[in-house]
């Protein structure tokens, strides 16, 4: 497996919310990023969302296709390939799942596999993608 890693910055576009009723409030954000370091390129994301009353505690699910050029040791593969995203915070600890769709690459990355960890320091939020590119017909 690789590891490629790097920066994000998001802008997120809220949608009025679906539902507000008590306990949580639930509604939907469409979300661009531009992705710097060993994947560079840009995303577009949906993102469902319910927020609770109490502070930090909220959870989402995503669905984000990367448009990108990922850094390998034979050298740059391009192509897109997309993201399943499903995020908790209780009182504001993470929990989160960010997995590569099975075969929704293209192009050089037709057959990739993985997962991204994602961090926040001050507001500034950081990708580690580990990847492979299954052969096929395994």
């Amino acid at each position: 497996m690789n590891i490629a890693r790097g920066t994000f910055e998001v802008i997120p576009v809220s949608h009025p919310p679906y539902d507000a009723a008590p306990g949580a409030t639930i509604g939907r954000t469409s979300l661009t990023k531009t992705f710097a370091g060993d994947l560079v390129g840009t995303s577009t994301a949906e993102m469902i969302g319910a927020r609770t009353s109490t502070p930090g505690s909220a959870g989402y699910v995503a669905i984000e296709r990367v448009t990108c050029s990922l850094a390998s040791e034979t050298g740059p593969r391009t192509g897109t390939f997309v993201l399943q995203h499903s995020g908790t915070m209780a009182r504001g600890a993470m929990n989160l799942s960010c997995t590569v769709v099975p075969d929704s690459g293209t192009d050089d990355l037709v057959g990739i596999e993985g997962a991204v960890a994602i961090t926040i320091v001050d507001r500034q939020h950081f990708y580690a993608f580990e990847w492979g590119i299954r052969v096929a017909g395994t």
